[in-house]
């Protein structure tokens, strides 16, 4: 029985809070107490369903890791090819299950090392990929039919998948049976990156042209990564990174409609790529909230109709731009929480970066401590027991709703604008991206965020850790290498590849089988790539300040 108020009881104070007001990184309000009220409109049926099934809200699959982990993956490459397979071989030792192939700036821009551009970039921020002979030494002694392999490659991606089919045809592994992905997503290099080389219409028809060779040719192959990781490193917030990739998709889409596919016929192998942050919450209700729009995009916007058009599939890598140079053991921590939130989150395949990435090409030490950092999360937290443990939670299942609201206005806006290409020619997103970039700048500037180590729990003295060098003579050894086998190929078999490649080009047949047969004649990078920008030119990008 309720006692009755006293009438002269004074009212309890309000608890003191550490600040007036507390948001995640995308500024959505975090109220003290999340309850039913928060989610009076959430119909489990229709918003969450079950694992495996439409929205796909609890995950892709029924059983999750239950069934297996996800694929551990480790980005690497540095110097040669030779120095890259090196590593490769050494990760898959250590329990890798897929290789993740980072390229050097002059291969993602479509120039040959020995190119005057390339000077001082050759192999620095990944591996340097000329020619086929440089394909083969990277996939040395790698059983390319058994490994999945994912390529960060983007305005050159047809080349070196190209490349990667013509190395796996000269060892016979059957074309289908070959699995990986290439990243293929041009459209946020001009967003956020900036490793474009042609405008955005060819682009796109390299794009879909890659679409139909693989759907028929090499079917296990995703034949695009649609990255949010970038767009995140660019300085964007999770609502922000949700709906400009998923705009992006929506674009690819529709320009494969255009191109006569079926939807159900290229859809299945579209694949997305996401940035793990340091805001757990918010992180694992974005990867959700992503999975539900994009599963309702599919039906209900383009009819697909198989299951696996309609599911948003993805791999993670944890978020470089965290990392920090100051007090670098501590991006362990980071790493670690970033990676609990993508397997939270219901990821397909995991990077975890090294501690030393602000300093540096991570160290074998670092990077061998990242995959243990996903192993110790496989096989000793436990999380991998349960699928999807945070449905029904009252403060994940409203932040899964409001980003989907925030991520759905800014859809809504970019198609008032004509779309995501029309968007970006006004510099729509990366206005937007700017602006959040600032703030946050602005805040970490205030102390209103506090980064461990940098503007707060300073240390006067740090003791240095070993850092990872490119040894000058690889470079030396790559622009030698590349330009003793243009000496001794058949030249005259090469310029007919090309030829050919130019005249499918300047017409509307499928670029890709030309290319395939260009650098199976020898033909380098760079080469392929000043066919193209013969034909299509080279993109100049809009000023947005």
């Amino acid at each position: 029985m309720s006692q009755p108020k006293d009438p002269t009881a004074k009212p309890a104070k309000a608890p003191r809070q550490r600040k007036a007001r507390f948001a995640t990184d995308a500024d959505i309000e975090i109220k003290p107490v999340y309850g039913p009220a928060d989610v009076a409109d959430l119909d489990p049926a229709r918003d969450l369903g079950d694992p495996g099934a439409f929205p796909y809200t609890r995950g892709v699959q029924g059983s999750m890791y239950r069934g297996q982990f996800w694929t551990m993956r480790q980005y690497a490459g540095f110097g040669t090819a030779a120095e890259s397979n090196q590593r490769y071989r050494y990760l898959l030792a250590q329990g890798g299950k897929g290789l993740s192939v980072a390229f050097d700036l002059p291969t993602q821009m479509g120039r040959d090392s020995d190119h005057p551009m390339a000077s001082g970039e050759v192999g620095r921020v990944g591996v340097a990929i000329d020619s086929i002979e440089d394909m083969r030494v990277l996939f040395d002694d790698i059983p390319l039919g058994e490994v999945s392999t994912s390529m960060t490659i983007n305005a050159t991606a047809a080349t070196l998948l190209a490349l990667y089919v013509a190395v796996g045809d000269e060892r016979d592994v059957p074309r289908d049976r070959l699995r990986g992905t290439i990243q293929n997503d041009v459209l946020k290099e001009y967003i956020a990156r900036g490793t474009y080389i042609y405008p955005p219409t060819p682009s796109m028809r390299l794009i879909t042209d890659t679409f139909t060779f693989c759907s028929r040719q090499v079917p296990q192959w995703n034949t695009v990564s649609i990255s949010g990781y970038h767009i995140r490193e660019a300085g964007s917030d999770a609502v922000q990174e949700v709906a400009f990739t998923l705009a992006d998709g929506v674009a690819y889409v529709e320009a494969a409609l255009a191109a006569g596919l079926d939807v159900d016929e290229f859809a299945p192998r579209l694949s997305f790529f996401f940035n793990g942050h340091n805001n757990f919450l918010e992180e694992v209700a974005k990867f959700r909230a992503a999975r539900r729009m994009w599963a309702r995009i599919m039906r209900d916007r383009f009819g697909a109709k198989q299951a696996k058009s309609q599911m948003l599939r993805f791999h993670t890598q944890t978020a470089g731009v965290t990392l920090q140079a100051q007090q670098p053991l501590v991006n362990v921590a980071r790493v670690t929480v970033q990676a609990l939130a993508a397997v939270l989150g219901g990821t397909q395949s995991l990077h975890t970066n090294g501690y030393d990435e602000a300093l540096g090409l991570p160290t074998a030490e670092a990077a061998t401590v990242a995959l243990r950092t996903q192993q110790v999360i496989a096989h000793e937290s436990g999380v991998a027991d349960f699928v999807d443990p945070f449905a029904g939670s009252y403060a994940v299942e409203a932040l899964t709703d409001e980003i989907e609201r925030r991520a759905t206005a800014y859809l809504e806006r970019i198609a008032e604008l004509g779309g995501t290409v029309r968007a970006i020619e006004q510099g729509f997103q990366q206005r937007e991206i700017e602006r959040r970039a600032y703030e946050h700048q602005r805040a970490v500037e205030r102390k209103e965020r506090v980064v461990v180590g940098v503007n707060d729990f300073v240390l006067d003295e740090e003791a240095p850790i070993p850092v990872a060098k490119v040894d000058p003579a690889s470079e030396r050894d790559q622009v030698a290498r590349v330009q003793a086998m243009r000496a001794r190929r058949a030249q005259a078999e090469t310029d007919r590849a090309l030829r050919a490649l130019d005249d499918a080009a300047r017409g509307t047949a499928n670029v890709v089988e030309p290319i395939l047969a260009a650098v199976k004649a020898m033909a380098t990078v760079g080469e392929v790539a000043d066919v193209l920008r013969g034909v299509f030119g080279e993109y100049q990008p809009v000023r947005t300040l």
